[in-house]
């Protein structure tokens, strides 16, 4: 399969999906190795998950099918340009590489407007919308430091 088969795969689900009101038009596939390995379509309306996006549908596809939660070596063909919050998805999960279809600026002509979380991730810590309040650091940090002494931590 090609480039433009999986994108083609990605938009058909992103319509498929959309018109039986599963969700949003977007649509997602993760390949590897010439082969479909998970897909994903926007579920945030059937399932009531504002995370359930294509991209990261599609990403835990891909993982529970492959037993891992590492995609190095896939790409992620995505009908449109992944907001933040999938982007650092397809990031953690490292995925080698990735394709989009629609771009940012026609998703927000028809109502999926992210910049507003765009510049929000850009902003320091203090200078955001959102409140942000540090506590119980020390506490947190024993954990950390129980976490980086244990032999058998698996590193991701």
């Amino acid at each position: 399969m090609t480039d433009a088969d999986f994108m083609r795969r990605a938009i058909q689900l992103a319509d498929e999906r959309m018109r039986a009101g599963e969700g949003g038009p977007f649509g997602a596939v993760v390949a590897r190795g010439g082969k479909i390995v998970g897909e994903g379509w926007n579920r945030v309306v059937g399932t009531n998950d504002p995370t359930a996006h294509a991209e990261v549908v599609a990403i835990r596809d891909a993982c529970a099918r492959l037993g891992t939660f590492d995609l190095s070596g896939a790409t992620i063909y995505t009908s449109c340009e992944p907001c933040p919050m999938c982007l650092g998805a397809i990031l953690w999960a490292r995925l080698d590489r990735m394709c989009y279809a629609a771009d940012r600026i026609d998703a927000a002509k028809i109502g999926f407007d992210d910049e507003a979380f765009y510049s929000e991730v850009a902003k320091p810590l203090h200078g955001r919308n959102l409140p942000a309040e540090r506590i119980l650091a020390d506490e947190a940090r024993a954990v950390f430091a129980a976490w980086f002494a244990k032999p058998d931590r698996v590193e991701y």
